[in-house]
């Protein structure tokens, strides 16, 4: 017995000892995962901080001089106009449309030399026929007779004088343009007979007296000259007056304010004292 004991007493601190490097063990394991675990909490990406929001774009201020632009536009637009017009004289001779945009350049001299062109042809035709007095069935006649002559003879000859013969046009007229002339005479002339008969239904007495008032002054036109030459001055005025007033637009348009204030007041006047006496036809047609 007491042999053992001293045999116990030194197995005990062979024990401790053993279960201190067992847990020292456990320790520095302990520590190398938490290192471990810190080391891959460092290695893993942040999130980034959202982005930082873009600052509102400044308001821009008109400045003074955009400001009295558009005063002056809207002035300009609230000016009187002749006829109540609200669109350019260009685009009032048909310059927005395929057909009349020709014609709207030729009245308003955007080509000089064709506008010239024109307005010398008509008034070489006029001298023609209303001063030399020719026929227009002779002319053409003659014309052709002149054209014909001359080609045929040229094409002929042109083996003998070693020339090249006359090269001739083909001459084909589009049918688009042949329908669309068509269409727009249609409509004209249907518009017309429109307007003609609501003025014979007594609907409107302004526009009844305006339209007897245009036709009374071309019968006296017609009495002074006759229908060539009434043609004639027609073309002659279109080429001058859109042109005229296209240049002193303000200026006519003042003095047609002033006109056309003047001429509602006799009107006014006129229509209280005559035109409110005279009986009118239905306001609408009545219908079965």
């Amino acid at each position: 017995m007491a042999e053992e004991q001293p045999h116990a007493e030194g197995a005990s601190p062979k024990h401790e000892t053993l279960m201190e490097k067992l847990a020292d063990k456990l320790h520095v394991g302990g520590g190398d995962s938490s290192s471990s675990s810190d080391s891959d909490n460092d290695e893993r990406p942040r999130p980034s901080a959202p982005p930082a929001p873009a600052p509102a774009p400044a308001e821009v201020k008109p400045t003074f001089s955009d400001s009295a632009a558009a005063a002056a536009a809207d002035a300009k637009a609230k000016v009187f106009r002749l006829f109540g017009r609200e669109q350019p004289i260009h685009r009032v001779l048909g310059g927005g449309k395929l057909l009349y945009f020709a014609a709207a350049d030729v009245f308003l001299w955007r080509n000089r030399n064709i506008s010239a062109g024109v307005l010398g042809g008509a008034t070489a035709i006029w001298i023609l026929f209303e001063l030399l007095g020719y026929h227009l069935l002779t002319f053409i006649c003659h014309g052709l007779i002149f054209s014909l002559g001359v080609l045929f003879l040229w094409s002929n000859a042109s083996s003998f004088i070693n020339k090249s013969p006359p090269r001739i046009p083909e001459v084909i007229i589009p049918e688009d343009v042949v329908v669309n002339i068509a269409l727009s005479t249609r409509y004209e002339i249907n518009r017309a007979f429109v307007n003609l008969r609501q003025i014979a239904l007594g609907r409107d007495l302004k526009k009844f007296l305006m339209v007897i008032a245009g036709f009374w002054l071309l019968s006296v036109l017609g009495s002074c000259c006759n229908f060539l030459t009434l043609v004639y001055i027609v073309f002659v005025v279109l080429h001058t007056v859109p042109v005229l007033y296209e240049k002193y637009e303000d200026q006519i348009d003042s003095y047609g304010e002033k006109g056309w204030v003047e001429a509602k007041k006799q009107y006014a006047v006129f229509d209280a004292k005559v035109l409110s006496k005279v009986p009118r036809g239905p306001a609408k047609d009545k219908k079965h």
